[in-house]
């Protein structure tokens, strides 16, 4: 009687295991910023990844006391050879990731935070990117 539970529960170890494997073998990628209208390689992916500009930027000021956290939404232009796609990408709500010729490319991070009584210079955005490849 016991062996039909060790059985089935050991296959789950087995399975859960493998996607948490996957899983943090898709979290280590390459990871580079990029300053808005900027573009760069990753190499590791022969990806080349264009932050081309920020379409919204609600994100709760700093020193602020906000409902929520606010969203930041991007635009980005990936490209693998003559092959390119323009995805938008969120810090809050919304995708924070794009996938591209089995590559996952996610926003991290968007700097500068805003701040109260203070705009930000549309020069001055950096996003960090990490790259990994989903399949082999």
């Amino acid at each position: 009687m016991k062996t039909r539970f060790i059985l089935p529960a050991l296959i789950l170890t087995l399975v859960c295991g493998a996607f948490s494997l996957a899983a943090a073998a898709a979290q280590t990628g390459e990871r580079q910023q990029i300053r808005i209208g900027k573009q760069k390689r990753f190499s590791s992916a022969a990806l080349a990844v264009r932050f081309v500009s920020v379409v919204e930027d609600s994100r709760c000021p700093e020193g602020a006391n906000c409902i929520w956290a606010g969203n930041a939404r991007i635009k980005i232009e990936v490209g693998k050879g003559r092959e390119k796609e323009t995805f938008e990408l969120n810090t809050g709500v919304g995708a924070k990731e794009a996938v591209f010729k089995g590559y996952k490319i996610e926003l991290l991070s968007l700097t500068p935070a805003p701040k109260e009584d203070a705009s930000i210079d549309r020069d001055s955005y950096v996003a960090s990117f990490a790259v990994s490849r989903l399949t082999k």
